[in-house]
């Protein structure tokens, strides 16, 4: 290739595979270009990306000067907060993601199922009963029930996390000098601080009281500025990629009626195609990125210390050593695929377990409740876009039934 490609690449529909991942397909990565002009490493072969993300000569800090960065000095305008758990290596990392983990083991995700289940029974019944159809899918179910499970995972209000991305916006895209850097950290941390202080006033069943007590008993009083980030990094992006997955399921369910049937009688088969469409789509595009910080050597490639990576799931997940026939949706696999939509290695989202079951709940009392369920107009009418700029996915998708 005589240009680069520039990372990262953009997809026109949601399960088409850019045709600049397949060049890098024979060596398994190669050069692209950053939207800042300087060059990383794309790796797109699934035992590559695998060594990448577990290990530890690999780093996940992004306030290092020579981490891979998308804009020039967003991310410098992290110092002003407590250390992210997703940007932070070996023991720091694994201590903030301990506690974290646990709200996802098979007790922690027993606790929180059945409400779900109920919330989601309610979101539904809601956008069912209204009498002005068609109705869009998007803003009416996906988005609705993907914050409402960050508030009941986080116990922290919808609008209360929906300020809080807003201010993690408005510091890291909206301010230029460093008066304005600091006035807009403060804001943001003093409205964290607020917003666990009411918390704290009447703990419950989910992640931060659990935290919040947790510090209570070990210190005494709590540290509200470390705790701060648990809450704004929930409230950046993962409800994007839930949102536009529930979308994209909807959607291909209803591509897919003959399947659809045997699915919803077969609720085996139902985790089995969840874990394919997840596969297929890996809609999350703010890939994960690294920074060697040491001489390592990938196949017969030495990535340099200092050298930039970035690991895009897409195209991992489409390598026919994944699974066969890997550009093809099929619903009735007979096994789930060893896909790495969620990650890998330390870093890999500890929702991995939880998503897919909340899919398949959103799923199954959605084609209960409206079997006539049907799109309201053509598919090829329908618009994508980046939501937050990561997930690719419907812009909007009118229903009716």
């Amino acid at each position: 290739m005589t240009k680069l490609p520039t990372h990262p690449l953009r997809r026109k529909l949601p399960g088409v595979l850019p045709a600049e991942y397949e060049t890098l397909r024979e060596r398994g990565l190669g050069r692209v270009t950053l939207p800042t002009g300087k060059l990383a490493w794309m790796v797109v072969r699934p035992e590559y990306a695998r060594f990448v993300l577990s290990d530890p000569r690999f780093s996940s800090d992004k306030m290092n000067d020579d981490f891979p960065k998308m804009t020039p000095n967003s991310l410098n305008k992290l110092k002003y907060c407590a250390p992210f758990m997703i940007n932070l290596d070996g023991p720091e990392h694994i201590a903030k993601k301990k506690p974290v983990i646990q709200e996802f083991s098979p007790a922690g995700l027993a606790r929180l199922l059945p409400r779900l289940q109920v919330a989601v029974g309610e979101k539904i019944d809601a956008m069912l009963n209204r009498q002005d159809k068609p109705v869009d899918l998007v803003t009416e179910l996906s988005y609705p029930i993907a914050w409402r499970l960050q508030e009941m995972f986080l116990g922290i209000p919808m609008a209360e996390l929906r300020k809080m991305r807003d201010n993690v916006w408005d510091l890291l895209m909206r301010t230029a000098t460093e008066e304005e850097e600091k006035a807009s950290a403060a804001r943001l941390n003093q409205h964290a601080e607020d917003v666990m202080k009411e918390k704290a006033k009447n703990l419950g069943d989910d992640l931060m009281s659990r935290l919040i007590q947790q510090e209570l008993d070990e210190h005494g009083e709590v540290d509200w500025y470390k705790l701060a980030p648990l809450m704004l990094s929930n409230a950046q992006g993962i409800h994007n990629s839930t949102s536009t997955m529930i979308s994209l399921g909807v959607l291909t369910l209803l591509n897919h009626p003959e399947e659809r049937a045997t699915l919803l009688a077969q609720p085996d088969r139902m985790t089995v195609a969840i874990d394919e469409m997840i596969r297929f789509f890996s809609v999350n595009d703010g890939t994960p990125m690294r920074l060697a910080v040491e001489d390592v050597r990938i196949g017969d490639t030495l990535v340099k210390a200092g050298d930039g990576l970035v690991v895009p799931t897409l195209p991992v997940n489409r390598d026919p050593s994944v699974c066969p026939h890997p550009h093809q949706l099929n619903l009735l696999r007979e096994k789930p695929t060893r896909h790495l939509a969620f990650g890998h290695g330390p870093h890999q989202c500890p929702a991995n377990n939880l998503v897919p079951e909340l899919m398949q709940i959103v799923y199954t009392t959605l084609f209960e409740r409206a079997p006539t369920l049907a799109l309201a107009v053509p598919e090829s009418e329908l618009t994508y876009k980046y939501h937050s700029i990561q997930a690719f996915g419907p812009a909007e998708m009118p229903i009716t039934w």
